[in-house]
């Protein structure tokens, strides 16, 4: 059984637990990860023997997300439910059970697509498997306390169902990272969005500006002299503000939009700042980091900056 959680007080809210689980090939991976990026701990693939252990200590500090099927060693329909139902009695803690369907046609078929082998009828038609799963399965889908059916969902459209059904509050939000870059170095692993800042006035040319960066006031000043530069600014924010809603909407969950120059120091930086400035007083969540400034810094070889350097909004 699982342990005596910690006292609760009055103001603490109750752990949240959901078991996640359903029959192969209905989106439970799907359905991890979506949790996972809204800030739950996600264990997958997780024995039910191990549920005790797990939940020992003091009270969880964030929620938690368990997926478990018939792959699991000691798995089985009635210990699930069992370990569902004890855990819903133990104060302190506010379980759900998820239960992801799927018509068994539509899971052969994804079989078939995927030419994967069903874990219940490795050397078997797929069809038996799933037939046997879904039985083994029974008690628990009508014991689930949120049931989605997948069978017309693509991943995307299961990830804004995960989504609208357990986000925590002020979760959910796509978090932006907004970084400056030198082409020299190559383009930052993982970049989104990236822009070419290298048609824009260059301060690298003037001497009492090249030992300063973009986050200097002066230095933008000078980029913003450029006849290029407004339009160039304004055309960056317009298409933020459209792309980013859209992104969100859809379930992304993290964006990175980069801003690149022959050194990484002065013009993308300052359009680093001024985008980042923008999507922050705006409302979005968004992080900014200058690889090129930083890595000098750390060499030893940058100058400080003579402005605010913040690197998180």
């Amino acid at each position: 059984m699982p342990p005596d959680p910690a006292p609760i007080s009055a103001e603490t809210k109750p752990a949240r637990v959901i078991f996640v689980t359903g029959p192969s090939g209905a989106g439970r991976s799907t359905a991890i990860n979506a949790l996972e990026d809204l800030g739950f701990e996600a264990i997958d693939n997780m024995p039910l023997g191990l549920l005790p252990r797990l939940l020992e200590g003091p009270p969880l500090d964030r929620p938690m997300a368990l997926g478990t099927d018939a792959r699991n060693r000691d798995y089985s329909a009635v210990g699930l439910v069992a370990a569902f139902d004890r855990l819903a009695q133990t104060p302190g803690y506010a379980p759900d059970l998820l239960y992801l369907d799927c018509a068994a046609d539509v899971l052969q078929r994804r079989y078939s697509e995927t030419r994967r082998r069903h874990p219940l009828a490795p050397e078997a038609d797929p069809a038996q498997g799933i037939a046997q799963e879904l039985a083994l399965l029974g008690p628990v889908r009508s014991h689930a306390t949120v049931l989605i059916d997948t069978s017309a969902l693509t991943p995307h459209d299961l990830r804004a169902e995960i989504t609208r059904l357990f986000a925590p509050e002020g979760a959910g939000r796509l978090a932006i990272t907004v970084t400056s870059f030198s082409y020299r170095r190559g383009l930052p692993t993982g970049a989104d969005l990236v822009f070419d800042c290298r048609f824009l006035r260059n301060p690298h040319w003037d001497s009492a500006l090249r030992p300063e960066d973009g986050r200097a006031q002066k230095v933008q000043d000078y980029i913003a002299t450029d006849p290029r530069f407004a339009a160039f600014r304004d055309q960056v924010i317009d298409m933020a503000n459209l792309l980013l809603p859209a992104f969100e909407a859809e379930g992304k969950s993290h964006l990175t939009i980069a801003f690149g120059c022959t050194g990484g120091q002065h013009r993308s930086v300052a359009m680093t700042e001024i985008l980042s400035a923008h999507l922050a007083e705006a409302g979005w969540h968004v992080s900014k980091r200058h690889r090129e400034v930083e890595q000098r810094r750390a060499e030893g070889t940058s100058t400080a900056p003579k402005g605010p350097e913040a690197t998180r909004t």
